[in-house]
């Protein structure tokens, strides 16, 4: 329970403490004035020294959670859960020496979700090289698995004209036909579905794509054939608003896109890619399927900007905005 009598905060894990989170966080929070509190989870100490770094200037308020309670939380300064991390310098080179650290956080918030009502969850950026170290594709399938979800899931690149979403994640290329199944394409399309019509309250036009150019046959039976028609056809009978399968390289023409709320890729870059030409990162990063709402700048750690306080916040505040204006 919350002793502050505002509605339910939004949670935000500072994720790798190398990065340049500290400053789209703090820019995030003077663009956008939230209406829910902020809760951080994350090393106060370090924190402080970063936006010092960095000359910027936030109200942090440290607070305490004890017996699964928060005290004096305070809407128009980040609320922050001290989390200890040991470091010798504001921004050091990203390695495994944080993986400890960006875990007990991770757990933290874990424990707060399983015990409070919040908005939603927000992770900054964190390194798959060294935190996840091949163990999970990616922060998606960590907390899934946290959660125990692992095959009931979906990741939703959000924008408000156009959202899309791949069915295989973060695998190499070569296994992706392998892994491709009618069932995961017609788990992640109701999840989507579901998301805009009781999030958003629209039921929203889906196009899916194929796997293979132009959609054809190639040596025989085809994915398309065996796989994609097949989820589609179950789709339709479930009353979804489904279109294809569309080949992948003329679906995002202009003139195709705005018929569409929803295109679903078959894998990663088929559809990530266009969107982060058309959009740059003026979207966000939804997990469907978790019992709460989990959203993340759709950008990673961004190594080369980081201490140079000339980061684009704009990802982060859609993030912020998402969860602080939804019920």
């Amino acid at each position: 329970m919350f002793k502050s009598k505002v509605t339910k905060p939004i949670i935000i894990i500072s994720g790798e403490p190398n990065s340049i989170f500290s400053e789209i966080l703090v820019k995030s929070f003077k663009s956008y004035k939230n209406k829910k509190p902020i809760i951080l989870i994350g090393s106060y100490d370090l924190i402080v020294q970063q936006l010092k770094k960095l000359r910027l200037n936030v109200g942090l308020n440290l607070i305490n959670y004890e017996k699964n309670k928060f005290d004096n939380l305070i809407i128009n300064k980040i609320n922050v859960i001290n989390i200890k991390y040991n470091f010798k310098k504001p921004f050091e080179k990203i390695s495994s020496k944080s993986n400890h650290y960006i875990k007990r956080c991770f757990n933290k918030a874990f424990d707060v979700i399983k015990k409070n009502k919040i908005s939603g969850l927000i992770n900054g950026p964190i390194s798959k090289k060294y935190f996840l170290k091949n163990k999970y594709p990616g922060i998606t399938e960590y907390l899934s698995k946290a959660f125990k979800i692992q095959n009931r899931h979906s990741m939703l690149i959000y924008n408000e004209n156009l959202s899309i979403s791949p069915i295989i994640t973060h695998l190499p290329i070569s296994k992706v036909s392998k892994k491709l199944s009618k069932n995961d394409i017609v788990v992640k399309s109701l999840l989507i579905s579901n998301f805009f019509d009781k999030i958003l309250s629209k039921k929203p036009k889906i196009a899916i794509t194929g796997l293979n150019p132009h959609c054809e046959n190639f040596l025989g039976a085809s994915e398309e054939n065996k796989i994609i028609i097949p989820a589609i056809k179950n789709l339709r009978r479930k009353k979804i608003n489904v279109t294809g399968p569309f080949p992948a390289d003329t679906i995002f023409l202009k003139k195709n896109i705005k018929k569409f709320d929803v295109i679903i890729g078959m894998y990663h870059d088929q559809v990530l890619s266009p969107i982060k030409a058309i959009y740059g990162f003026d979207a966000i990063n939804i997990t469907l399927g978790l019992p709460f709402l989990r959203v993340s700048p759709d950008h990673g750690p961004n190594t080369e900007m980081i201490g140079k306080n000339k980061s684009d916040p704009k990802s982060l505040i859609k993030a912020i905005r998402f969860l602080d204006q939804n019920k």
